[in-house]
Formats: C-alpha cells, structure tokens, sequence
C-alpha cells in the first residue's frame, strides 16, 4: 500500500509511541512466535467440523459426524461447525465467527498470505458460508440451529457416535429472527470480499444471499429468540436485533458500496442505539461497539456525504468510549472495563477470553485507522471529558497485551491457546477431544458411557484440541485445568476467530528488520484475495 510522506512520518510517530506506552506500563512486548499461533489458531476450526470431512482434513482424530442434519425437515443442513466443545449448530454463533474471519482477511490478508495461510483462512470461512448457503433455503428463511442444547448437554459423546436428537429449527416470515439474520447478512457480505479476487463468482452468490437476508431481517422483525425457544438458555439475544441491522447494513455497504446502506445506518443511528449506546463489551451478541468502529472508520476515510458527518461524528464518540473503556480511560471507574492483576481484560466470569480476544482485534483495526487517517485529521483517541487522550501506538500497545496475555505472558505463564507454549490447558472441556479418536476405536460410545469412562478422568485429553483459546482465568488471574470447569476450559470458535488476523500481523511485525521500530506499524495490511 502506497503512504504518503505524511503519511509515512504518521506511522513513525505511531510505532514509536507503540513502544514508549510499552515501556512506561512495564509491558514491553515479550518474544512469542506468532506465525506459529496462526497456524496452529486455523487448525481449530478443522477441529469444530460438522459434516463430512474433505480429503485435505488435518485433524485426524475428527471424523464424519451429522450427516443426516436436516433430514427431518426434509433439507439439507450437513456441515458447518460446532460452537464449542459441544454437538449443536448454533447460527447466531457461527455467523459472528465467519464474519470476524472474513473481517480479519480484509484488514489484515497481506500477513496472511505472506505467512502462507491464505488458503487455510479461506477454506475455514467457506466451510461456514457454505453452510449459510443450505441455510438460506428462501429469501425469506433461515435454519438457525441443528441440535438441541438440552439433551445434547446430557450426552458426552463423540460427534461421530452422536445420538442426540438432531432437530432442526427455523425463522422465518411467521417466525422472524431479524438478529441471526442480519448476522449472516454480515457474515456473508464480509466473506464476499474475502473471496472476491480468487473466486468472484462465490463472492457473488454470498453477496446476493446477503442482500436478501438484510432484507428480511429488516422487513420481518423480531428476536429469534422469541421465534425459537430451545435457543434462550444458550444463546439468547440479550442486545435485541437492531445491532445487528447496522452490523449488517454497513458490512453490505462496504461489499457493494450503495449509499441506500449507509443512509440506512445513518437514519436509524438514534433509534437502533447505535449513537446512544455507550458499550463495554463486543461478542456475539453485543455488536454495538463494531458498528461503532465501522462507522467512524467512514468517517476517518471521508467515505460519506456531508449530511452524515454529524451522526458519524456520534457514532465516532461511541466508539472511542468503548476503546478508552479498554485502556480505563474513562473518567469514570464504571465506565472502564476491570483488569486483572496481570492486565487481563476482565467482563465476566463465564469465557472471558472471547472478550478480550474481540478487544484485542477492534483496537487493533482502530489503531490502523486512525494511523491511515493520519495527524491533522482527528486521529487520536479522546476519552471521557476531553482530557485524556491516546494516538494509534497508545492503542495498539493495549491490543498487543491482550494478544500477549492469550500466548503466556501473564502471571501463571499458561497459554490459554491450546497447543501453543510449553504450558497449555490439557482438560479442555471438548467432547471429541476427550474421548479416544473415532479411527483409533470405532466402537459405539454411549451419553452414560462417556461420562463414566471419559468425562471425570483425571488425565490429559487423548486428543488436543489445537488453536482453541479457552475461557481463561478469572478476575484474579486464576485458572483450574479441569474438564469440569467449563467457564474456564471450554473454548468457542469466536474466541478464536478474532485471533487469526491479528496472529498474522504480529508476525510481521515481529519478523521486520531494522534498528528503528519506524517501519513496525499496525495499520492494515491487504492482500489482493482480500480487496475491497
């Protein structure tokens, strides 16, 4: 990407700060190999296959599993993933998972591809638009789950054996689901772009299946939640849809640039919330916060009419509350998201790690673009009242150790990637990982049989779940290694997906030459498989 000179003595300034805020919090970055990180986060998601594995699959001890998904409702719904360490296809889930591979592609592909796992990272969104494709059996239809949370939890099978009930639930004109809709909508809107240099007709498809979800997720509101009950006790939509109408409208803003998305971001700014509230968290649910960054991002590039100047420059002040958040910046206390004692990220007890594996990534991308937007045009961060401000490198050093903490460099010195390090959770709570693999022993395992012979061992699982970032420690930076301890050693795919992008530019970064840190700068780093 061609820089100014301006431009070019911005990210000086943005890299030296980088290593000054390093340096004045005690956290001058640790050495870890993040090209390894990178390739090891990609095997995960071959890990948390449903459906029938290709020829190239590297996981071997997964096999086959879910093949008759769908059957039932007389439609196909074979593949996609596994949220967790679980058997059901949750949609809201694995929408937001592809959507944050896609989005790490688009910002951060050159790493990617210079690292030479393009084509993996490609492979793990298809292998979720795929199904999205299946799934999206009408206009006006979307299968959001396969499975059923609760008789799956009193199972512990491997998917190979499974034997749980395998209905399949749907939203619809009746049954409205405008949250995972418009979820998907974003996801395949994001994965459009991803794919549109190496394979534009796929690109084209995703786009058109997500301008039809966007469309009647608008037209048909309601939570899905509401339209399918046996998803509440797992992945209720807390946040409501209107989230996920802006998500949606401004990913398919940036696929297709039409004005009418961004218009509709705009006018529904103040009734959606997505100028009023002021967020401290962004997951699966909350997307508030990305919208947020996504928003002021056209405004930092200048990508808008005049008119919308004004509710962007509301959006930017939410989006800069969230990143002060963060850094506990914020005047107020309340207003700031805790830290543990090793500089954790901390928003609840139950997995943690996706929240700060979702920071890390939104002030990383944040710091890109106010390093892109360059000095002269607002590119710093100002916190509560004005008074307490940030540049990119203040930003970005936040976000490196947060990625830091994941890899090891954190008080018990754990890896809360799987398979990373020479210390690393060995109970994750993952049926399949936990129970010998299918191809070693293909005898049939029962739901009690699992328990009693798998489930309570004391050991370490016979497979390791590699790439998987688990729940993490709690507020104090305590972790217990139990298979029991779900909210702590089961891992999620959108812990993980987040991760990908950023593995890869910390590669590069920690790969440059040069005794001057000038050329280490945080800003995106597109390849042409991931163009805009």
């Amino acid at each position: 990407m061609r820089r100014s000179s301006g431009a070019a003595a911005w990210a000086l300034g943005v890299a030296v700060a980088f290593f000054l805020a390093a340096e004045a919090a005690g956290a001058a970055p640790v050495p870890h190999d993040y090209e390894q990180a990178l390739r090891k986060s990609l095997l995960y998601f071959e890990a948390q296959r449903s459906g029938r594995l290709p020829y190239g699959q590297r996981v071997a001890w997964r096999d086959h599993s879910g093949l008759t998904d769908g059957l039932e409702q007389g439609v196909d719904l074979v593949g996609g993933y596994y949220d967790a360490g679980d058997h059901v296809k949750f949609g809201l889930p694995m929408a937001f998972t592809v959507t944050m591979l896609s989005w790490s592609l688009l910002e951060y592909g050159g790493d990617v591809a210079a690292a030479g796992e393009l084509a993996h990272a490609l492979e793990s969104i298809k292998w979720g638009t795929d199904y999205f494709i299946k799934a999206h059996t009408k206009p006006d239809e979307l299968w959001a789950e396969v499975g059923d949370g609760d008789t799956d939890h009193y199972c512990w099978q491997r998917p190979e054996d499974m034997t749980t009930s395998r209905q399949a639930y749907k939203v619809d004109r009746e049954r409205p689901g405008s949250d995972v809709a418009g979820e998907t909508a974003a996801a395949l809107a994001a994965a459009s772009m991803a794919f549109r240099e190496t394979n534009p007709h796929y690109a084209h498809l995703l786009l058109h299946h997500a301008q039809q979800l966007f469309e009647f997720a608008d037209k048909y509101r309601g939570k899905y939640d509401s339209s399918i009950a046996e998803v509440k006790s797992y992945y209720a939509s807390v946040s409501g849809y209107h989230d996920e109408l802006l998500w949606a409208a401004l990913w398919l803003h940036r696929a297709t640039g039409r004005a009418g998305y961004l218009d509709y971001v705009v006018d529904n700014a103040h009734e959606f919330g997505g100028t009023g509230w002021a967020i401290t968290e962004f997951s699966w649910d909350v997307k508030y916060a990305g919208v947020q960054i996504l928003a002021t991002r056209l405004l930092l590039r200048g990508e808008h009419e005049e008119r919308h100047r004004a509710t962007l420059e509301g959006y930017r002040a939410k989006a800069e509350h969230y990143v002060c958040a963060c850094m506990g910046r914020n005047a107020a206390a309340e207003d700031n998201v805790e830290r543990s004692p090793g500089g954790m990220l901390y928003v609840r007890q139950w997995n943690n790690m996706q929240y700060v594996t979702s920071a890390a990534y939104l002030l990383s991308v944040y710091s890109g673009y106010l390093t892109e937007a360059g000095a002269g045009k607002g590119a710093a961060v100002t916190c509560a009242g004005g008074e307490a401000s940030a540049d990119a490198g203040e930003v970005f050093a936040h976000a490196r150790a947060q990625v830091d903490y994941v890899l090891g460099s954190n008080p018990r010195g754990i890896s809360y990637l799987v398979g990373y390090g020479a210390k690393f959770p060995a109970r994750v709570h993952h049926r399949a990982a936990s129970i010998v693999p299918y191809k070693d022993r293909k005898e049939f395992i029962g739901c009690a049989q699992g328990f009693d012979d798998w489930f309570g061992r004391k050991s370490a699982n016979p497979n390791v779940v590699v790439g998987a970032i688990v729940g993490g420690p709690d507020r104090h930076d305590r972790f217990r290694d139990d298979r029991v301890n779900y909210m702590q050693t089961e891992a999620c795919t959108y812990n993980t997906a987040p991760m990908v992008g950023m593995f890869a530019m910390l590669n590069r970064l920690a790969r440059q030459e040069g005794p001057s840190p000038a050329a280490r700068r945080p800003e995106s780093s597109r390849s042409t498989a991931a163009a805009e």
